[in-house]
């Protein structure tokens, strides 16, 4: 939260939102990029990338998300985006920022109904999406 929030307002003098949705994609997409950077970066060798990461939180079921589901997710994101751009926004501001979906609608000026529509389809899409990228080759890399 601390790096999103110096991307958004390291440079205040030329930061203008236009609107509390704008500043809030905005938001949303500084955390997508952090925690992709993150994720890739756990990945490396260099980073302990050949290791399994086991957190205290873990223990005791707080699960998190591992590095290569988030670049699976933002890569998929990516082409939602190219396909139906409204959706990609509701999920950034869903996922990413951890908005509601009313808190969503509202930024994003549509109504509740819509969004709970553009979640729903965008769900499915990133489903279907990521089952095609967890085929027969990964779980071979997983034995």
């Amino acid at each position: 939260v601390h790096d999103a929030y110096l991307r958004l307002v390291g440079n205040a003098s030329q930061q203008r939102w236009e609107t509390r949705g704008h500043f809030f994609a905005a938001a949303a997409e500084a955390m997508r990029r952090i925690l992709v950077e993150n994720a890739r970066r756990k990945k490396r060798l260099r980073h302990g990338g050949d290791r399994n990461r086991v957190s205290l939180d873990d223990l005791a079921g707080n699960s998190r998300i591992e590095p290569d589901v988030i670049l699976s997710i933002d890569e998929s994101l990516t082409e939602l985006a190219k396909e139906d751009a409204d959706a990609a926004a509701v999920v950034k501001l869903h996922f990413f920022a951890g908005l509601t979906l009313d808190e969503t609608a509202d930024s994003l000026g549509i109504s509740r109904a819509t969004a709970y529509r553009q979640w729903a389809y965008a769900r499915s899409w990133l489903k279907l999406r990521l089952a095609d990228h967890s085929g027969p080759e990964s779980s071979a890399e997983k034995k």
